[in-house]
């Protein structure tokens, strides 16, 4: 039986911009579940900041976000539409 896929969103920080080429690719090893990306580099404060629509299994947006998690300096969350009840 295979994973029910879900809708969601994938929010990312990066403080450290030296990070970007790790998140890049971490981002590519996942282009299947991606669906839209927008980065936005706040200059501000000195980020960047990644959303990411992902459209995929929970088991993969999770793995997604946890290796983003894992790099030094950044930052991932998800948010993923309710699964539906079986009748």
């Amino acid at each position: 039986m295979s994973e029910e896929k879900r809708l969601g969103i994938v929010g990312v920080v990066v403080e450290d911009l030296t990070q970007a080429e790790a998140v890049n690719e971490v981002i590519h090893d996942f282009s299947g579940l991606i669906v839209a990306r927008m980065g936005i580099p706040y200059r501000e404060r000195g980020v960047s900041v990644i959303s990411l629509l992902v459209d995929g299994g929970q088991d993969q947006i999770n793995a997604l976000t946890g290796r983003l998690g894992r790099i030094p300096d950044v930052y991932a969350k998800s948010m993923l539409q309710r699964m539906k009840e079986q009748a």
